[in-house]
């Protein structure tokens, strides 16, 4: 691993971990909130990424870093605990929880977006002579600012794939929880029978990572023109 891959790789782990601290914490936030304690009580209704480490090092340090290192691309998991009884006592209390996921990933890209219209209005960032995941945005000179458009690039882009692949409504993921608010009965007791399903789960699962890279692209370029509306460049 070069240098500059390490570095690279750095500030990669630094969006991930934060991404899914973030994201987690939401969860936990939130179903204290609605009446489950359970994530609250081991410390994960917090954005120290210790408790969320110590639950899942496997899918937070591990393996993280070895996908990067085979793929340049870093993947990964956290969860936080909830409490069975209580989701089946409150389901759309469970659903809004399990939503809450998401909605923190969406707060992040738009605070990336923000972070780069700020300096594009400071003309510290350009738009990128050529658009990718690490290049949403670019600096004008090499250097801190260059990082920071790199940093504010992953962020917006990492937390665009986690929503949109969170969003599915396919178990095991976040998005089956707003089946369960939508869908009248009994379609949501048809849905969520069917969701328990394991050869089902699996076969969603995988479609879903199959499809994500058509999905992801078309989105993606739509986020970063909506980015650049008033500049004068199309990608």
């Amino acid at each position: 691993m070069t240098n500059d891959t390490l570095v690279l790789g750095i500030l990669w782990y630094g969006v991930f971990l934060f991404s899914l601290v973030f994201h987690e914490a939401a969860h936990a936030f939130a179903a204290w909130r609605l009446g489950d304690r359970t994530a609250w009580e081991v410390g994960l209704v917090s954005l120290n990424p210790l408790p969320h480490l110590r639950r899942e090092p496997l899918g937070m340090i591990v393996f993280p870093w070895l996908s990067y290192a085979a793929w340049g691309w870093m993947l990964g998991w956290a969860s936080a605990p909830v409490d069975a009884l209580w989701a089946r006592m409150h389901p759309k209390r469970a659903a809004w929880m399990a939503l809450s996921g998401p909605a923190a990933n969406l707060v992040l890209v738009l605070a990336a977006a923000g972070g780069i219209r700020l300096g594009l209005a400071l003309e510290w960032f350009g738009p990128a002579d050529r658009i990718g995941f690490m290049s949403v945005a670019q600096a004008r000179q090499d250097g801190l600012l260059q990082g920071i458009a790199v940093l504010l690039s992953i962020l917006f882009s990492l937390n665009l794939v986690l929503f949109l692949f969170n969003m599915v409504p396919v178990a095991p993921l976040d998005g089956r929880a707003w089946m369960v608010l939508v869908l009248p009965e009994p379609a949501r007791t048809y849905y969520q029978m069917l969701m328990s399903v394991m050869p089902v789960r699996l076969m969603g699962f995988f479609l879903v990572w199959t499809l994500l890279g058509k999905i992801f692209g078309p989105v993606f370029l739509l986020a970063v023109n909506r980015l650049y509306a008033g500049y004068s460049v199309s990608y």
